[in-house]
């Protein structure tokens, strides 16, 4: 493991303050100094010692976490709770989302140290699928299905979004379906909403380019007001699991992502 990244997953300091030191002579690996922050050590028996201070390393740690809506998925902003503003874990400075979910999107989001991890799931050539369930309004007749199997433009310059599957739940008129759809307010709707058709469903992609799930819809008519990832390759988020708890993956649920 890189020396830098050995210090800052085993510490509250980022990468960039960590360089810093170990450029300044204020870091050793076995009682010698070293100054280059991409020099190689053995995680498992050398003694790394920043500031005169042995770090001692967590070990890879996988959580499974329940995303609020009105969460930001980052390490820190200035303005708005993040995914970590939730954790209370001993040595947990490393730690960091796998993706992202947009500030309104609740769900299932999985926040660890393993970098490998995170690219094994990220990575589109991958194909790692990830179902959401939402709320719309508009209607996905079989045609609007058809079209969003087969590849949908959602951007200028950008390859067609195709979805791996999409079910329809429920649909209808807002008016009789209001009582149904678990969330406060709709938001973003201008005209009377009462008559206009919604529906619900869920969708799956392999992908997660920005706002991904909310522009395929939106490209058929549909406007997306509620959107929750209920699962991520063969991992289903746990209901047991309150909006903004987490808890850390078992060995079987790990071993089922890889």
């Amino acid at each position: 493991m890189r020396l830098d990244k050995y210090i800052a997953e085993s510490s509250s300091d980022t990468r960039k303050v960590i360089r810093n030191y170990i450029k300044e002579g204020n870091v050793t690996v076995n009682d010698r100094l070293i100054l280059d922050p991409a020099a190689e050590i053995n995680e498992n028996c050398d003694t790394i010692k920043c500031l005169g201070k042995v770090m001692k390393h967590p070990g890879k740690m996988y959580y499974m976490f329940h995303k609020p809506g009105g969460c930001i998925t980052a390490t820190k902003d200035e303005s708005s709770l993040t995914v970590l503003d939730y954790f209370n874990v001993s040595n947990g400075s490393g730690l960091f989302p796998v993706g992202r979910l947009d500030k309104d999107t609740e769900g299932l989001l999985l926040v660890t140290n393993d970098g490998e991890f995170c690219h094994r799931l990220m990575d589109p050539s991958k194909k790692v699928e990830k179902t959401y369930y939402f709320w719309a309004f508009g209607s996905l007749d079989q045609k609007k299905k058809e079209q969003l199997q087969e590849g949908v433009m959602i951007g200028v310059n950008e390859e067609l979004a195709k979805a791996e599957s999409i079910i329809v739940d429920e649909e209808g008129k807002y008016l009789d379906l209001k009582n149904k759809m678990n969330f406060e307010s709709v938001k973003g709707i201008k005209i009377n909403p009462n008559y206009q058709p919604v529906t619900s469903g869920y969708i799956t992609i392999t992908e997660g380019r920005k706002h991904q799930v909310k522009r395929m819809l939106k490209s058929v008519g549909c406007y997306i007001v509620y959107l929750k990832r209920i699962s991520i390759g063969s991992l289903v988020l746990d209901e047991t699991l309150k909006k903004g708890e987490y808890r850390e993956l078992t060995t079987e649920e790990l071993k089922s992502l890889y």
